[in-house]
């Protein structure tokens, strides 16, 4: 058994070498950015011609950002499925250590952020920003038992934990009820109901469950309209309140099922069905990209705006999705959305500012999602409380030095969905207690036989595609980071 002042020494070495040291990085850049978070909902490493050459959709206006921004080859979701991401994302905060501890909320959940916790928006409140989401919550609405009471307001919600304006969906776009909610009311009550529908996979009309819906409700017209509403948000701040920042949350609702991609994406990609309604519902959202560039850009405020397009986990895309399309929609890592593989977590993440960021850079560090409220509370100023984002750490200095040597991160945390664990410590992995993938990837759970290892442990650097398990060669290393692992699930936080 490892000697537990070995395990303290470990995890104060992974504390002090991330400790944030540059809470005044904004004061060198003028006025304080807005700042514009988009979050695709299954959008994989491998759906963006940046970081796939070989890709068969065209993403010329993400590609734009990548080249005059900061592109991210390492970055991961803290989970492989999106409500535990869009948790950790806006807490700072692993969500396991939340009441979720595996698994996705429904449609009819309660609220997941626990009431007085800070979020990225409600820091950025208290720093002066005026805060939006519009989008895919996913987070639950209300609290207390039993489903939501879609009579009543939508509190607490959104508006409760930090956002000044939210327009968007409860939950995925294919789970009822299919209605839109505005600040912390319904546009209108889901009084119609659909049947379900099948998956393109199996000559459906796109996938959503059944259930209630609100009269005009079309899944196709999601997409389209969140990017309406976020170019109308934009051009009434710059309008309006052009001295005050702006931060807007867009979490997408593409491309994951039902894939809908609007009219004019039909056939865009030239793949052909049923994968090409995919590929085409990624190309729709790189037009969407494109129309908040253009919003910025008239209004003048490109250049001091900080823009992150980054997705909740990989993409549910095959292998025989692969094999019949030629696109590799997670790269070149192994697995897919929900997996504890690379496939599952790590997702593309593109950073652009022309005022605060080296343009035309890429950076090999690992970083996550849930570092983003450590990085933008010290853009703006804001030191960080101790019950605040115990898991995030600053990204800043990356920004203008993106080949810097020093980690920010010594280790991350990683989740699947059936609640496998994984972390990293440089580029060592460990997947301890499952040999299977913990989500879609078969087999998900797969316990030892005789002589077979406990556990996975894999060198990224030499073994990228996770094909070598290098469990039994390495047991001090395996105990070593097994130790970490239990030490920060234990310890609470991992920030100091």
């Amino acid at each position: 058994m490892l000697n537990r002042s070995i395990v303290l020494m470990l995890v104060a070495a992974c504390l002090l070498v991330c400790w944030p040291t540059n809470l005044a990085f904004a004061q060198g850049t003028g006025s304080p950015p807005n700042i514009i978070v988009v979050l695709a909902d299954d959008l994989g490493w491998g759906d963006l011609t940046c970081y796939n050459a070989d890709s068969r959709v065209s993403t010329p206006n993400l590609d734009r950002l990548a080249k005059d921004g900061v592109r991210f080859t390492d970055a991961h979701s803290p989970s492989a499925v999106c409500t535990p991401t869009r948790y950790g994302l806006l807490t700072g905060r692993y969500c396991w250590r939340s009441r979720l501890k595996r698994g996705v909320l429904g449609g009819n959940s309660k609220l997941l952020i626990e009431q007085g916790r800070a979020t990225v928006a409600s820091m950025l409140q208290e720093a002066g920003y005026h805060t939006a989401c519009i989008g895919k919550w996913h987070l639950g609405l209300q609290t207390g038992p039993g489903k939501v009471d879609w009579q009543q307001p939508m509190r607490p919600g959104p508006v409760t934990v930090g956002f000044d304006y939210f327009y968007g969906i409860p939950a995925s776009l294919d789970m009822a009820p299919y209605v839109w909610v505005e600040n912390d009311r319904l546009v209108a009550q889901p009084t119609e109901r659909v049947p379900a529908s099948g998956h393109r996979r199996e000559g459906g009309g796109g996938f959503w469950r059944g259930g209630a819906i609100a009269p005009g409700f079309k899944h196709a017209d999601v997409q389209p309209t969140l990017i309406e509403k976020s170019v109308q948000y934009i051009n009434q701040r710059n309008g309006q309140v052009p001295d005050q920042p702006f931060f807007l949350y867009l979490p997408l609702a593409s491309p994951h099922t039902p894939w809908v991609p609007s009219e004019p994406f039909m056939g865009r990609t030239g793949v052909d069905a049923p994968g090409g309604y995919y590929t085409d519902f990624v190309a729709e959202i790189d037009w969407g990209i494109g129309q908040l560039i253009h919003a910025l850009e008239a209004g003048g405020e490109l250049d001091n705006t900080l823009i992150i397009v980054t997705s909740d986990n990989g993409s549910h895309w095959l292998a025989a999705d692969i094999e019949r399309h030629g696109h590799h929609a997670n790269g070149p890592w192994r697995g897919q959305k929900a997996d504890i593989y690379e496939g599952g977590h790590r997702v593309p993440f593109v950073l652009h500012w022309p005022a605060g960021a080296k343009a035309g850079a890429v950076c090999d560090q690992p970083v996550c999602h849930v570092d983003l409220f450590a990085t933008f509370a010290s853009i703006a100023g804001k030191p960080l409380e101790a019950d605040q984002a115990e898991d995030s750490f600053d990204l800043t200095p990356l920004l203008n030095e993106p080949g810097l040597q020093n980690p920010i991160r010594a280790s991350m945390v990683l989740h699947a969905l059936n609640g496998t664990f994984a972390i990293r410590v440089g580029q060592w992995k460990l997947i301890p207690d499952n040999l299977g993938s913990g989500g879609f990837t078969r087999p998900s759970n797969q316990e030892p036989e005789t002589d077979q290892p406990n556990g996975q442990l894999y060198n990224l650097a030499e073994d990228p595609g996770e094909t070598s398990n290098l469990y039994t060669q390495h047991p001090e290393r395996v105990e070593q980071m097994r130790a970490l692992l239990e030490a920060q699930q234990e310890a609470g936080r991992t920030r100091p």
